[in-house]
């Protein structure tokens, strides 16, 4: 089974931030994980000439740095870690490079970000922070949106983050095994409802589609391991249309909780290949999406 040691947990002090910062700690609390929360400060000179301040830009940055530590600190505070271990940081760079490169140099295993963020965690197209973090981070991304049903919930200590019905999709390809995996180990652990997806865009004939969708079902069936249906429910779906209004369609009938998607490769054209349906999944719809690099 899969478990998450280390969670990195990057904010801005949006609402938006701090809601993921509510299930980067619930996750960290059912896995027993050391959690980090980061903060990262543009820097000044990428804003102002040097000339503008009337201090050193070394002093300017000080003064910022500690007030953001007052604010993590403040975060910190009005959600108790509950006995978890949670170190604050705050870092001076580009946003996608700083978490980038803290998440590797301390070897986390799971980021948990918002999106509509003011250092463009809202803005999902080619370029952003969000879609450099998805297509080159080493470990899963969870990305969690402000939600518009009540079914999407955040975790407190009160009332932790609860996974019921997750959903997985799937190209078939040998990469979605590594996502799959990801999926498979949060049923168990969660003891949710796996529902395994795939779309058909290329619609066959009338006469075959029938036969196409049954064969299909098999295929996804085989997917999850036999002792599976042992301690969560599976089950398979097939759809047909544009994967990613599909896929949103169904995960909104469905109440999901989670998404589990895979985005591969690390180039620009990899990610406009299959990535963008993650994407357009993470910046339309409302439940929480884990992208797992693939």
């Amino acid at each position: 089974m899969l478990r998450f040691e280390k969670i990195l947990c990057p904010v801005d002090f949006s609402e938006y931030s701090a809601r993921a910062y509510d299930y980067a700690l619930s996750l960290a609390q059912h896995y027993e994980a050391k959690l980090f929360l980061q903060h990262i400060v543009q820097p000044l000179t990428s804003l102002y000439p040097y000339y503008a301040f009337p201090n050193s830009v070394n002093e300017v940055f000080w003064d910022l740095e500690s007030h953001a530590k007052e604010r993590l600190s403040q975060l910190m505070i009005a959600r108790p870690s509950s006995g978890i271990e949670v170190e604050r940081y705050v870092h001076s760079g580009t946003v996608p490079d700083c978490i980038l490169s803290f998440a590797e140099s301390q070897g986390v295993d799971l980021i948990v970000m918002g999106t509509h963020g003011r250092h463009g965690f809202d803005r999902l197209t080619m370029g952003s922070a969000t879609e450099k973090i998805l297509r080159k981070a080493h470990c899963p991304v969870l990305v969690v949106r402000k939600p518009a049903h009540d079914f999407v919930r955040p975790g407190d200590s009160l009332e932790p983050v609860r996974l019921k019905k997750i959903l997985f999709c799937t190209d078939f390809s040998e990469y979605s095994n590594r996502a799959l995996a990801y999926a498979l180990s949060l049923a168990m652990e969660y003891n949710a409802e796996l529902t395994l997806l795939h779309v058909l865009e290329d619609v066959p004939p009338d006469d075959d589609l029938q036969k196409c969708v049954a064969v299909i079902t098999q295929r996804l069936d085989e997917l999850a391991p036999a002792d599976a249906r042992d301690w969560c429910e599976v089950r398979p779906a097939v759809r047909i249309g544009k994967p990613y209004q599909q896929i949103l369609q169904i995960a909104l009938e469905m109440e999901t909780e989670l998404v589990v998607m895979g985005v591969r490769g690390r180039s620009a054209v990899d990610l406009a290949l299959f990535g963008s349906t993650t994407h357009r999944v993470i910046q339309l719809g409302t439940s929480p999406v884990l992208a797992v690099h693939i």
